[in-house]
């Protein structure tokens, strides 16, 4: 039975991070994926595919330049879902390539198959052609992932009714579609198949969506969504999803109403896929929903040298923080010290327009009892959104009156999960109104909202002494 220094399950953005990071520390390391391909979910199914679909369609529609051109504008008079897949392809070749280069670079060993615990030190992987191989390890990552969350009312068949992972398996674009659930991945998908000319309705139980963002940015949000004639209907959960013989769609929903369309995602919720791991073997359990509790500092679980990031720990679940989590994770689990990471990380929301924040939201500085101003800037304001087209899209900046310091940065709209990272520099250096005041941004560009925002704010706060 071979030994490892530490083994990885999972080849996503925690367990590829963890698996290079050991082995740059000179570990021997396994990494251990049931896909045919390296990658994760990430790659295939998660963040790479759906930013690539939203790319592609934002590309073919001419999205961008309708502001100059009107609604009707298109580069390409049809798009199918082919020429979606087409770049989707490409792009995840590209991808594959490199995480195996990297692997390969950093002699990283790799084994296909299902991993689960004979016991602590122990590992049995069963590989695609039915051999059964065991493993020993000093240390174990659990980086599997998740999967969508599939109720049993719902009669998913993969094609008109279908999940977050095989909408990027579909042949046909529909002409309508009920998204259930307003979640990121339901409001990525929603908004990219309406840029699509799509008739989209989202369905959401609660009350409102998106409720860790700024609540203003979210009715802003909310407002362009509208604004183009996508449905959002909130505080309603859905009773019955059925397809007739011609392959139509019905959704019920509880208080009555009836929706009708060519296609139903249902995109509310995922599950860590933890369940074929046999947990119990080492003493842990993961909960309703297949998640695993972690301590927050070295994502090392209730058992001592196993340890669990990326999306099985719950959230943020982004592709950056599980960068950071597996890490930390690996650095802790080979004796390295590990340094925290910064305070603040960016969140982004790839939908159509981008939403991406770091900091704290208005609603959380004023439960903190924080005396606060804030600045906001249109991009419509600054001369690069003139040349762009853009009629919509801001950008908010929160700052404490006593120290003058920024405090939380949101924005929504083109390029805000590029341009969020000025605010999260400032705001882990701590910087203040006066950096945005003082400073030059390039003319034109959108990054110069950040000087009007902060000019907003500095001429709300007026010119008090820092302490």
């Amino acid at each position: 039975m071979n030994q490892y220094d530490f083994v990885v399950i999972g080849s996503g953005p925690a367990g590829r991070r963890a698996a290079i990071q050991a082995a740059k520390l000179g570990k021997k390391v396994l990494v251990i994926e049931q896909g045919r391909r390296v990658g994760g979910v990430s790659v295939h199914t998660g963040t790479i595919p759906s930013k690539t679909l939203r790319e592609t369609a934002l590309n073919l529609t001419g999205w961008r330049e309708r502001g100059f051109y009107g609604r009707a504008y298109r580069v390409k008079q049809d798009v199918s879902a082919e020429d979606l897949r087409r770049r989707l392809l490409i792009t995840l070749d590209h991808e594959v390539d490199v995480l195996e280069h990297q692997f390969s670079r950093n002699r990283v060993s790799q084994l296909r198959g299902r991993a689960s615990f004979v016991d602590r030190d122990t590992l049995e992987i069963v590989k695609e052609d039915g051999e059964i191989v065991h493993v020993g390890a000093s240390a174990v990552l659990l980086a599997v992932g998740t999967r969508p969350h599939r109720p049993s009312n719902i009669p998913f068949d993969g094609k008109a009714i279908i999940d977050s992972d095989e909408i990027l398996e579909i042949t046909e674009l529909p002409r309508s579609m009920v998204v259930i659930g307003a979640g990121v991945i339901g409001i990525e998908y929603a908004t990219i198949f309406s840029a699509l000319d799509t008739a989209v309705t989202v369905v959401e139980p609660r009350d409102t969506m998106l409720d860790f963002i700024d609540k203003e940015i979210v009715e802003d949000f909310t407002y362009q969504l509208r604004d183009r004639n996508m449905k959002l209907i909130f505080g309603q959960t859905v009773e019955t999803v059925e397809k007739d013989e011609t392959g139509k769609c019905t959704v019920t929903l509880k208080n009555g109403r009836i929706l009708h369309s060519e296609m139903v995602l249902f995109a509310a919720g995922r599950t860590g896929a933890t369940d074929t791991l046999n947990l119990p073997a080492i003493g842990l359990e993961a909960d309703n929903r297949g998640r695993i509790k972690v301590d927050p500092d070295t994502f090392q679980t209730s058992v001592p040298g196993i340890y669990a990031a990326g999306d099985v720990v719950g959230f943020p679940s982004l592709a950056s923080t599980s960068m950071e989590q597996g890490r930390i994770a690996a650095r802790h689990a080979v004796g390295a010290p590990a340094q925290e990471p910064p305070q603040f990380f960016p969140y982004g929301i790839y939908a159509v327009p981008e939403i991406s924040t770091c900091g704290l939201t208005e609603e959380e500085v004023q439960q903190r009892g924080i005396p606060y101003e804030c600045g906001i800037a249109h991009f419509r304001e600054t001369s690069r959104g003139h040349i762009m087209g853009l009629d919509s899209g801001m950008l908010k900046m929160i700052f404490s009156l006593k120290t003058r310091r920024l405090l939380g940065v949101h924005i929504v709209g083109e390029g805000a999960t590029e341009l969020v990272h000025i605010g999260q520099a400032v705001l882990n250096l701590k910087g203040t109104v006066e950096y945005f005041v003082e400073n030059t941004f390039n003319y034109p560009t959108l990054a110069e909202a950040y000087k009007i925002a902060g000019l907003d704010a500095w001429n709300r706060m007026g010119e008090l002494k820092r302490d």
